[in-house]
Formats: structure tokens, sequence, C-alpha cells
């Protein structure tokens, strides 16, 4: 890798194209290793990446490509794959190979892994706290800048379900589209048109109030009502007038103590930004066996 530019002249990356592992290992190494080059002798070894704490993995196959991204002679062996429950000290990854090659990764590989099993990990503890009911947990647009995929990825590993991945692969009017215009038979038009021209999308529509949701019902095409900021109360009573017409979404005010209670009043989704924006980073090591 001592061949690689310096940072301050990496190329901007195409607007088509998008490698967050050569990213991570360019900012990372630069110009090359230089503590390994200087410090660290032509030894083979195995080293392993081990958890120390309770967490769900997640980003292991990431963490994995780092190691042969850095050096293809490495052999890269996953232990517990994407998705695995895992106690302190246990082994997700082991390398065997070049040490240089493999302290050279060693960072980038462990920055994703924890980062990545966060999210896996605090997403298991919302569907834990909201089983036995019908009720998905959902993530949001509240990513990474660049790791969206990575991160809706380690959502899906700790047991929960993706929402849109952008603006482009499903329609959610917000409040913020509703303040432009709120009369119902120009919103009715405007589904018309985004189903005749996009088959088969899906579309939802944020309520703020249940007169909202009783409004909102009365529109054809809607496929889920975001129940946003609601009271107990008031989101079961919007399943009751939903009537399993429509798909209802809660979202605001969600955390690990009042899921199960949003889960209980029947709504099928409830989304949390949390699972990507405030998952705290499992703690990782590489140890040198």
């Amino acid at each position: 890798m001592s061949d690689q530019p310096p940072l301050h002249v990496l190329p901007v990356p195409a607007r088509t194209t998008h490698d967050p592992i050569a990213i991570a290992l360019a900012e990372d190494i630069g110009r090359g290793d230089l503590t390994s080059r200087y410090f660290v002798g032509l030894d083979r070894r195995t080293a392993r990446l081990f958890v120390k704490e309770t967490a769900v993995a997640a980003g292991v196959e990431i963490a994995g490509e780092v190691f042969r991204r850095v050096d293809p002679s490495l052999e890269v062996t996953v232990v517990r794959a994407s998705g695995s429950r895992l106690e302190r000290g246990q082994t997700v990854l082991e390398v065997n190979g070049s040490v240089r090659s493999i302290l050279t990764a060693e960072r980038v590989a462990l920055n994703f892994l924890q980062q990545l099993s966060g999210v896996a990990t605090i997403t298991r503890r919302y569907v834990d706290a909201v089983a036995g009911t019908k009720a998905r947990i959902l993530d949001t647009r509240k990513t990474t800048p660049g790791l969206r995929a990575l991160e809706k990825a380690a959502v899906v590993a700790g047991g929960g379900q993706n929402h849109r991945f952008g603006l482009f692969d499903m329609v959610l009017v917000k409040d913020n589209h509703l303040a432009a215009d709120t009369e119902l038979e120009h919103l009715q038009n405007a589904i018309r048109r985004c189903r005749a021209e996009n088959p088969g999308l899906r579309i939802e529509i944020e309520a703020d109030t249940l007169d909202q949701v009783r409004r909102f019902l009365t529109l054809m095409g809607v496929d889920v009502i975001l129940l946003d900021n609601m009271t107990l109360d008031e989101l079961t009573e919007a399943v009751q007038l939903a009537g399993g017409r429509v798909q209802l979404e809660a979202s605001g005010g969600v955390n690990l103590t009042t899921v199960a209670g949003i889960a209980a009043t029947g709504v099928d989704f409830i989304s949390v930004g949390a699972l990507t924006h405030s998952a705290p980073a499992i703690d990782y090591s590489l140890e040198l066996t």
C-alpha cells in the first residue's frame, strides 16, 4: 500500500460509484503505514478479531474485505457471521499472513466492525422489546453520510427492517410537503399521477393529528399513514379508525422505554432514528496469536 497517493491529492469518487472501504483505507493509510514499515518485520502470524462485550455482530464480512484489499495474500476466515449474537471474548474473524499487512488493515477493519455491530446490537434490543406484538422495527434515513447501505444492512442483521433507502424508492409525504398544499383533491390527484408513472411504488403520508388520519383515510392509493409524535391513546384510536385498510407507522418519542407500549397499540411499524444516528459503538480488539 506504500504507493497510495497522499490523502490531500486523492481524487473525488465519481458520483455514480461509492466504495466506503476504499475511502476508509485511503484516509487511514495515505502514503503508507510508516509505523509498520519501519518497526514491524516480515513475520507471518495469525490474528483474531474478538468482541469485548455482549453484542450482535455486523460488518464482519466488510472487515474481512478490508484485510483482503490491503493484502490479497491474507487468509481471512469468518468465524461468526453478521447477525450472530456474541458474548464477551468471542472471535468473529481470523486472519493469517503478513503481520505488516494485518496491522495496516487493523483499525479500518475494527472501525467498520464497531460501528456496524453497534447498529445491529441496538436494533436487536428494540426488536426484542416488541416481541409478541405485530409491530416491526424500521430504520430511517438518519444515517452516517456514505455508509447508508452498510448501516441499513446492519439493521437487518439485528432483526430490524429497512424503510425506504432514499428519496427515489418510496414516496413519503411529510408535514413540510403538506405545508405547501393540504387540499385533499390535490393530494388525490398527485397520488394518481404517482401511481400511473410508478406502478408498485409504496406511498406513505404523515399525519400529526387524528383529524388528519380521518382525512387521509379517504384517499385512494395510500399504503401507509405515518403517525407522528402521537400519544398512546391517539395511536390506539388511529388503529381503530384505520381498521386494517392501510398500514400504520408510529414515529417520534421512540426509545427502549417507550417502544413496548407503542407496539401494544397495534401499529404495524415503529421507525427509530436512533438505530443509526445514536448507536453506541461496540468494543472490538485485534490480537496476534
